[in-house]
Formats: C-alpha cells, sequence, structure tokens
C-alpha cells in the first residue's frame, strides 16, 4: 500500500527500507511535520505514518478522510498528539509501537544520572579545551542515594534493576505494587517518593493527570537538592517551575531527554538560528543541567524494532487482519 511518512529523519530512513524490503510498501518519505497544512502531501496515501511531535487533530485527520486515507500509525509508543475521537467518528483506526526495546530507553536514563551526579558533561567540555584541571568537578556516590522512580513499567522496571547494582536505596510508584521489584525497591505513595528520593526519574505516559507532575508545589515537596530525571514526556514537567527550582537550589540538577515545547526544535539543527522560547534558554544556561534531544530511543535495536511494528501495522490493514496495536478509541 502506498504510505506517506511524515517527520522522517535520516536513520529512520534507512531502518524502514530494511523492514520494507520484504514487505513491500511504497513509501513517500516526508521531512515535514504532519499537520493540518501539510496534510496534502499524503493525497495519494493509502495510510500515513506519524511521530511523537506531529499535531494530528481533527482538521487534519478530516482532511485525511476526504482524500481517502485509511490508517493513521504512529511510531511512537505515546499517542497524546493524535485526536482519538476525531479519528474515530473518521472511522480511521490508529495504531502505535506500544513497546521497542526498554533497554535502550533505560539504559540512556542511568547514563544520565552517573553523567549528572559525575559532573561527565563539564569534565568532557574542560578537556575539548584543553583544561585538564578538575577542581569543581567533585561528584557523589550513587550508593549513598535514595533513587525515587516515579512510574515504574517496562521501562522504569528496567531503570530500577539497574541501579540495584550500584547498591543504592531503591523506591518506585506506579498505580500497581510489582511483586517482581520487591526484592530491590519499595513501592511507596507520590508524597513519599517526592520526600525521601536524592534523585527522581520520571518514566510516565503523558496523560492529562500527569501533565505537570513536576510543577511549583511539587517542586518545594522535593528533598532540597534532589535531581530530577526525565526520559519519559517532556509535558510531565513545567518548565518554569524548573527553572525557578534550579535557581533556588531546590533542585540540584536535572537531566531531560525531552521538553515540553521540543516539537519543531529537537531533531533539527537550530545552531545558527536566534532561539525564541526564552525558558529553554534560560535552561541550557545552568552548569548542572543536561539536556539532550529526545534521543533515549536511539538504539539501532529501538529503530529495527519500531519499523517492523510500524509496517507490520500497514501491511495488516491491508490484508484485513485484526489491528495488534491499535489504539482503544475509547477513554
Amino acid at each position: 500500500m502506498k504510505i506517506t511518512l511524515f517527520s522522517t529523519l535520516g536513520f529512520e530512513r534507512a531502518a524502514f527500507e530494511a523492514v520494507n524490503r520484504e514487505l513491500g510498501h511504497e513509501i513517500h518519505y516526508c521531512v515535514e511535520r504532519f499537520g493540518a497544512d501539510t496534510v496534502a502531501l499524503a493525497n495519494d496515501s493509502d495510510g500515513v505514518c506519524v511521530s511523537v511531535n506531529d499535531a494530528v487533530d481533527a482538521a487534519a485527520i478530516s482532511a485525511l478522510k476526504k482524500n481517502g486515507c485509511g490508517i493513521i500509525v504512529t511510531r511512537s509508543i505515546g499517542f497524546n498528539q493524535i485526536d482519538l475521537e476525531a479519528a474515530d467518528k473518521a472511522g480511521i483506526p490508529v495504531a502505535r509501537v506500544p513497546h521497542y526495546s526498554p533497554h535502550s530507553v533505560s539504559e540512556f536514563t542511568v547514563g544520565l544520572i552517573l553523567s549528572l551526579t559525575r559532573k561527565i558533561h563539564r569534565a568532557f567540555l574542560r578537556s575539548r579545551e584543553f583544561n585538564f584541571s578538575i577542581d569543581g568537578l567533585t561528584g557523589t556516590q550513587l550508593s549513598d542515594k535514595t533513587v525515587g522512580v516515579l512510574g515504574a513499567g517496562q521501562i522504569g522496571g528496567l531503570v530500577l534493576r539497574a541501579l540495584s547494582g550500584f547498591g543504592c536505596r531503591l523506591m518506585y510508584h506506579d498505580l500497581h505494587r510489582h511483586s517482581e521489584l520487591d526484592d530491590i525497591a519499595t513501592h511507596c505513595d507520590v508524597p513519599e517518593l517526592t520526600r525521601e528520593s536524592d534523585i527522581l526519574v520520571l518514566n510516565l505516559p503523558l496523560t492529562p493527570e500527569t501533565r505537570h507532575t513536576l510543577n511549583p508545589t511539587t517542586v518545594q515537596q522535593l528533598k532540597r537538592g534532589a535531581l530530577i530525571i526525565n526520559t519519559g514526556r517532556g509535558g510531565l514537567i513545567d518548565t518554569r517551575a524548573l527553572v525557578e527550582g534550579l535557581k533556588s537550589g531546590q533542585i540540584g540538577g536535572a537531566a531531560i531527554d525531552v521538553y515540553e515545547d521540543e516539537a519543531g526544535l529537537f531533531h533539527t539543527d537550530r545552531s545558527t538560528d536566534v532561539l525564541q522560547d526564552d525558558t529553554f534558554c534560560r535552561l541550557l544556561t545552568f552548569p548542572n543541567v543536561i539536556v539532550t534531544s529526545h534521543m533515549a530511543f536511539l538504539t539501532d535495536h529501538a529503530l529495527a524494532d519500531i519499523a517492523t511494528t510500524t509496517l507490520q501495522a500497514f501491511t495488516d490493514f491491508e490484508q484485513g487482519e485484526p489491528l495488534a496495536t491499535r489504539i482503544d478509541p475509547s477513554p
């Protein structure tokens, strides 16, 4: 079938081409983000593939319906960028990639923790300028810390497993207690987690309930000097509250791979631009902040998983088979 793949990055195309050799779809790759103003690029397509920062709203879905598009597949775990109600009314099924190499994200998360606690990012920048002084680079030892993980699904559980080898005290909050984690971590409520954690790791999905989990109120409930790690979704953090917490010292540092206003920013080269996002620019000025551009997933293993699951959904749709990865449109 004819597929238009929006927001295409170079490394993604290679992965999709490798998988598609056996499936034989006709794929049109677009670097443009999907939205009401770019939907015409998919006028002759039977289905579209979107990404996490695309805008799949009611207007865009209506245009897809008029153009005969039969299916939307997002090559992401999250799907808050899609108006599921509008898609359901239009009769267009929506599928996703429910999981892809959770080890990739969990390993990256641990890497951010180590970089922040041992100031590896600052040491690297010094060495690039032939400054080999280690003054000011005193770090902290993980075995002395309490690490709290908010969201202990596949990724959060693996983060806890990895950190257990460092000897730190581990706590987590999830909707349900996971008995398989009893040997390494303690299940607790959110107030206890925020109060006790020296390092707070966010691994939640983004929903209306979890949006701005870190906000002015919760920042004040943190253990003073706590470190914040976010490889979940950008909207979990109110960035202005994060900046204020860093300025006051209530937050001792942060490492984020996602940002609430990352659309049109991350995965692009803006090195010659004057950025207009004052809050984001202020965040980048802190020496105790690490920002990476939504790349925790980026391994060869994960890319192969994403391409395989995404294209299989199109194949199943084309052949009239049930969509194993279809998103339930009901609330």
